[in-house]
């Protein structure tokens, strides 16, 4: 569909089919999969008749072949958490498969738990992140990646000029990036006792009587918030390859009105151990860098 012009703005507009990530349609409305799925059952099952026709009569067969061809339909067709079924079957199966105990490191024999005369070995938990700098720098998967903390901007209170502009601007950043990249956004718990802390610290300090009340009041309000409420924060991490990839991209996306930040070692950590664990609250104070020694330092 060809763009339209608006005379107000001077902006261009194109609407883009809902459907653009649908996949082809080969023959009779129905994608390769699904072709494959539907004729591979019945390949099979006309090869089985043709082999073993002669051990049952045909009305069994007939009656066996309607019940596979109809699950296959349903099997080819069908849809289940916004995945094709098929693939919501393989990974239910590989699922069914895996261990449901994790550990970090190797499992040894020492390690065996008998739970009601059944053996469970843990399986060995693997990290894709073999090291990380005090600098922030990620090895995983034998490259350097560096996590940016981005904030967000509102494209929709924008006029349409501004908004070209704003997707002019993340075309350039997403064509400046040199190796691959990823954006998440994760919804995360946001814990308010440390603002309502926050609030009553302050309140002493403030000039009348009246406005240390509301400050207490107000540091309640936030507590039964936190109580009674879930509070969410939403969390922008882009990952990009490469040190000098992340200064660029870090440029691009303040360009952008986008308050961004490169990470350094202890916010790395915190990050992935979040990810690990989302639904805990996260500890206060930095998270140590694996491999750097912890101190105390005595205070009496």
């Amino acid at each position: 569909m060809s763009p339209k012009y608006d005379e107000a703005d001077g902006s261009y507009t194109a609407r883009t089919p809902a459907n653009v990530n649908e996949p082809d349609r080969i023959a009779f409305g129905l994608t390769f999969r699904q072709l494959g799925i539907i004729g591979g059952v019945s390949l099979a099952g006309f090869g089985l008749y043709r082999t073993f026709g002669r051990l049952l009569p045909p009305v069994a067969w007939i009656v066996a072949g309607v019940i596979v061809f109809a699950v296959a339909i349903v099997v080819a067709l069908g849809r289940r958490d916004g995945l094709p079924l098929d693939v919501w079957l393989r990974h239910g199966f590989a699922l069914s498969r895996s261990p449901r105990t994790l550990t970090p490191g190797t499992t040894r024999a020492s390690a065996v738990a008998v739970v009601a005369g059944k053996p469970s070995v843990p399986a060995p938990l693997y990290s894709p992140v073999t090291a990380i700098s005090p600098a922030g720098i990620l090895t995983s998967e034998g490259s350097d990646k560096v996590l940016i903390a981005c904030g967000t901007t509102n494209i929709h209170l924008r006029t349409g000029s501004e908004q070209g502009a704003l997707l002019d601007g993340f075309g350039r950043f997403l064509n400046g990036l040199t190796g691959p990249a990823q954006i998440v956004v994760a919804a995360q718990r946001h814990d308010l006792t440390a603002y309502a802390q926050a609030t009553v610290d302050h309140a002493p300090r403030l000039p009348h009587p009246a406005l240390q009340a509301a400050a207490d009041d107000y540091a309640n309000f936030i507590l039964d918030l936190d109580d009674q409420r879930d509070p969410l924060r939403r969390q922008v991490l882009a990952v990009v390859t490469g040190e000098h990839a992340a200064d660029a991209a870090v440029r691009a996306l303040s360009g952008l009105g986008v308050e961004a930040a490169a990470l350094d070692g202890p916010a790395v950590t915190a990050a992935l151990a979040n990810a690990v664990d989302p639904f805990s609250p996260p500890p206060p104070g930095p998270r140590a860098v694996p491999g750097a020694p912890i101190t105390l330092r005595s205070t009496s």
